[in-house]
């Protein structure tokens, strides 16, 4: 039987009663209050904020409210982590933050969560009702900054509209593809009276598949001969990405992971074939473009993973395709689907139960080459130049850490040793951004090892992507979160560099960085700091930081000549 959940300060309605009636009306209270008792209602479990007077009522009513509240050193960094906490649950992370300058700073987190299909809401303060549209100080026009940005962007007009606003808002962000709301909260709105009823909890509708088009799957599948399964996107949880492997295993179906999805499929599978993001393995690209039938499960096969719309054609393309999606807008969008399935990957995967061949498949001797060369490119690192080999560092890491934990990064050329060499196993393990934000690393592990205190947390950092958002290794310590970060520093903003190179060869230009000492700054903050030269210096530096139980930097520095393979970048071609 579903759970009774009653209005804020109310009994049960009498028969012939609704929420919201006089008969059920809460005692008045402010709108900030009511705000609070919503997200309190949601289960929101913590908000990450930097504070603002003009969102000061709700700050007050956070006081007494059983929410952890995460106080941030800059609104970039709050919303990253509630952008993580949206991937880490699959509910809304909340995020805080003034007006004006606070939510421009906010609105990095606001687009990592669109492009990455995230559930996440921004509250914004506002002006007082009575200044609208006077440029008053710090105003903006949040429907307008955030209306291409956001799922959703709106304000507050009346403290009474709050439980409405908000129970829309988490229907929104969860519902078909999962993104992020921008909310506005007029001043002088969260300190009026309000007798109202709170919202019940949200439970998102999600979209499972038809029985005919599992059926027109399964024909599909019976008649190919080279398919390929390609995971991605939100919505998955444990028991789908289960199905979906006792699914492969059953059709020895070939299955490779999208960009920054690597822990939607166990690396030690037998049908695992990859990851297809930027660099991806020649074979792996191969497999893609020699397809006679796609599988395109939660994912929209964007530019990184589709090598900048070089692997299928569009609008039809040259494989059978079939496409499951949990927006039907996303279905079409830029591929003409041979077979269309709107379902939440949650719905889908167990729709698969019932779905074995009927004969040996045509392709399953060549699944068990197909891992097998998957390994031999994630395995042995090559040698790179200088004394720190950093990927024998990430194999390292890779087998000496547990399998729950959870490995952040940010975006540049570091990530490519990673992306090739990480070898994920479980869900919810990778914490990355497809939408390329440099500095998401550092918050979203704070808020990972805040969620799952029990499992390590691990970013592996540039020095440039560092430098975006490292004033919250300030936030890790204040609030006792003994994150880990791997700081790769080679004096450059790597990625750019490599494009100059390739693009305008010997004309190196704004790509130079220079760093200070990071193992000091950690220091500094309260945190613990080692420098890195070498690969022998690297494990044991690494286990003092885990023992020292604080937040740690580990300050590496990796010879400049060294980079990681970028899309149409040959591999050798020095930086």
């Amino acid at each position: 039987m579903a759970e009774t959940l009653l209005p804020h300060g109310t009994s049960a309605p009498e028969a012939g009663t609704t929420a919201g009636s006089s008969a059920t009306a809460a005692p008045p209270r402010t709108g900030g209050q009511i705000l609070v008792d919503q997200l309190v209602a949601q289960g929101v479990e913590r908000v990450s904020c930097v504070p603002g007077e003009s969102y000061l009522a709700v700050l007050d009513a956070l006081f007494d409210a059983r929410i952890d509240v995460i106080t941030c050193r800059a609104e970039g960094g709050a919303a990253i982590m509630a952008e993580a906490y949206g991937k880490l649950t699959g509910r809304p992370g909340i995020c805080m933050v003034t007006r004006g300058p606070g939510a421009t700073n906010a609105s990095c987190g606001v687009h990592v969560a669109m492009q990455d299909s995230t559930p996440m809401i921004l509250f914004v303060g506002q002006v007082a009702r009575e200044m609208r549209e006077r440029e008053a100080f710090q105003e903006l026009d949040y429907r307008a900054v955030f209306g291409t940005m956001a799922k959703w962007a709106t304000e507050i007009d009346s403290a009474e509209r709050i439980p409405e606003i908000v129970s829309r808002a988490f229907h929104v962000a969860m519902q078909g593809r999962p993104g992020p709301v921008v909310i506005a909260l007029p001043e002088d709105m969260l300190t009026e009276l309000a007798s109202v009823a709170d919202a019940p909890r949200v439970t998102p509708a999600l979209p499972a598949p038809a029985a005919e088009d599992m059926q027109a799957m399964a024909a599909l599948l019976e008649g190919a001969r080279r398919p390929l399964a390609i995971l991605g996107g939100t919505g998955w949880d444990e028991a789908a990405v289960e199905g979906m492997a006792a699914f492969a295993e059953r059709w020895s179906l070939p299955v490779c992971t999208s960009f920054r999805r690597a822990d939607r499929f166990r690396w030690d599978h037998r049908c695992y074939v990859g990851d297809l993001g930027i660099g991806p393995s020649p074979r792996l690209a191969a497999m893609v473009q020699e397809a006679d039938l796609l599988l395109l499960i939660g994912g929209r096969m964007s530019e990184m993973p589709s090598g900048s719309y070089s692997l299928l054609d569009i609008p039809v393309p040259r494989q059978k395709l079939v496409h499951v999606h949990p927006g039907a807008e996303e279905l079409g969008r830029v591929y003409a689907p041979t077979l269309a399935i709107q379902a939440a990957p949650s719905r889908f995967a167990p729709a698969l139960a019932g779905f074995a061949p009927k004969a040996t498949p045509a392709w399953a001797a060549e699944t068990a080459p197909a891992h097998e060369a998957f390994l031999s490119w994630s395995g042995t690192p090559r040698t790179l130049p200088g004394d720190f080999q950093y990927g024998e560092v990430v194999r390292w890491l890779n087998e000496r850490l547990p399998a729950d934990t959870v490995l952040c990064n940010g975006a540049g050329n570091f990530a490519g040793w990673m992306h090739r060499h990480w070898r994920f196993s479980r869900l919810g393990t990778q914490l990355a951004p497809t939408s390329g934000s440099m500095g998401y690393g550092v918050p979203a592990a704070i808020m990972a090892k805040r969620q799952k205190p029990e499992a390590v947390s691990v970013v592996i950092a540039g020095d440039g992507d560092f430098l975006m958002t490292g004033q919250e290794f300030a936030t890790a310590v204040q609030h006792g979160i003994p994150v880990l970060v791997i700081v790769i520093d080679n004096g450059m903003y790597g990625t750019i560099r490599m494009h100059q190179e390739r693009d305008y060869p010997g004309r190196i230009s704004a790509t130079r960085l220079v760093n200070p000492d990071f193992a000091a700054y950690a220091t500094a903050f309260g945190g613990h700091g080692e420098v890195v030269r070498s690969t022998a210096d690297f494990a044991p530096a690494f286990e003092r930081a885990l023992a020292s139980g604080k937040p740690a930097i580990l300050h590496c520095f990796l010879d400049p000549r060294a980079r990681s393979v970028g899309r149409d970048m040959p591999e050798g071609q020095p930086l």
